[in-house]
């Protein structure tokens, strides 16, 4: 399938895409303030490494509790309706943050509540979201949108935290919260002037039926479709072993480095360029080379430059590596979306989404937990790096003898599945 590796110009695309662009664009600068935020608040509420991947158990733990249920009902209803109503609800959700500190009553229970109840919100929202932009682009346009919207995302990932850090100089932290709060506001506003329905047309949708058939539906697909039953596989090892990295960087910054807030700032911007730079090389990546070469070769990659954070305490050096470890992430993050959404059916895609996750993303809350348990014990953050990053090469190296290093065989599975 040769548009599957074809390059799309801008212009290309059509208005609704860019109306939903724009959204989530702006929503996602709000969120990366809250990304950025919320670890740093709650180190300096308890300065404990335990705490702070407790934040990410919290923040997984509703994947596990109700995502099968929210991804069945997802594929059922309208989905841009599921957009626009979390949205709002995820908006006074956050903003309850910035009203408790102002109260003197935020205490660090209240910010494993808020990450909770947002964590629950957004499943439905993201199931939403992956399914919609099918609905927006061509098949053929389908890696270079998602490379315009991750490219845009980290831009916008980058921008955050970067004003959000020069404005801990001014403002206290809680209120940049609203930030946040009110770009939620924003992608609201963008869903509705989208016409164009996000829910599968009439010749695709198939007979109602109920939620635990639906359920058992998604879970078939997913186990027996050779590229994402190994897929699944794969995240559910790299969800276990490299949320450690992520959850403890400002731990890290902080005791490794001896970073200041500001510099924290410009080292989760750092990784946003990098997410820019690849997120708009992707395509053409995609175009020179396989799957596997582009997404394992690029977790390979990303295990080395983790590695590599264990054996430098220079600032400057670690910021590269940062950026440049983004941007492998995203080299991943994006094939494995864009083949995804290209095999399977619409109808499908918000429960196969969330099901991925379910099935892979509650072991990340372990693999942090576990991760604090071993800093705060050893004490020694460079090598928990060190030993996060060579078990990400190792695995990655592993799954070239899977499906996932020959992906492009399967791709004719999507014609199957439309078609029985």
């Amino acid at each position: 399938m040769p548009g599957f590796f074809a390059h799309t110009p801008l212009w290309h695309l059509k208005g609704d895409f860019w109306k939903f662009w724009s959204g989530q664009t702006i929503s996602t600068l709000g969120s990366s303030v809250t990304g950025f935020l919320l670890p740093l608040l709650v180190f300096k509420l308890t300065n404990s490494p335990l705490n702070l991947a407790l934040t990410m158990v919290f923040t997984v733990l509703p994947y596990l509790l109700f995502g099968l249920a929210i991804g069945a009902c997802v594929d059922r209803i309208n989905r841009k309706r599921v957009m626009i109503c979390t949205d709002c609800a995820r908006a006074l959700v956050i903003a309850s943050l910035p009203l408790l500190a102002a109260l003197g009553l935020l205490s660090v229970w209240w910010i494993y509540a808020v990450s909770f109840v947002n964590a629950t919100l957004t499943i439905g929202f993201t199931a939403a979201n992956f399914a919609a932009l099918p609905s927006l682009v061509e098949p053929d346009d389908l890696v270079a949108a998602n490379g315009y919207m991750q490219a845009s995302f980290s831009m916008a990932s980058i921008i955050g935290p970067l004003v959000a850090g020069l404005l801990l100089v001014r403002v206290p932290l809680p209120l940049l919260l609203l930030i946040d709060a009110a770009s939620f506001l924003v992608s609201t506003a963008s869903l509705l002037l989208i016409k164009r329905s996000f829910n599968a047309s009439a010749s695709e949708k198939k007979v109602a039926t109920g939620i635990g058939n639906a359920i058992l539906e998604g879970l078939h697909y997913v186990l027996h479709s050779p590229i994402l039953f190994w897929l699944t596989l794969l995240l559910l090892l790299f969800n276990f072993i490299l949320p450690t990295a992520d959850v403890q960087i400002v731990w890290y910054a902080k005791h490794w480095l001896r970073a200041s807030d500001a510099q924290i700032g410009l080292l989760y911007a750092s990784d946003g360029i990098g997410v820019v730079v690849f997120s708009l090389l992707t395509n053409r990546l995609r175009k020179r080379w396989s799957f596997g070469v582009v997404a394992l070769g690029s977790m390979m990659v990303l295990g080395l430059l983790t590695a590599l954070m264990a054996f430098t305490h220079w600032y400057p050096s670690v910021l590269v590596i940062w950026a440049l470890r983004g941007g492998t992430d995203v080299l991943f993050l994006i094939s494995t979306y864009s083949i995804t959404q290209l095999i399977v059916p619409n109808a499908l895609l918000g429960r196969v989404i969330t099901f991925l996750r379910v099935l892979t993303w509650p072991i990340g809350s372990l693999g942090a937990l576990l991760g604090g348990l071993a800093l705060a014990q050893t004490g020694n953050v460079g090598l928990v790096y060190g030993s996060v990053g060579v078990l990400v090469f190792l695995v990655a190296f592993a799954f070239w003898f899977t499906p996932l290093g020959h992906a492009e065989r399967y791709v004719p599975e999507a014609e199957v599945a439309k078609g029985g």
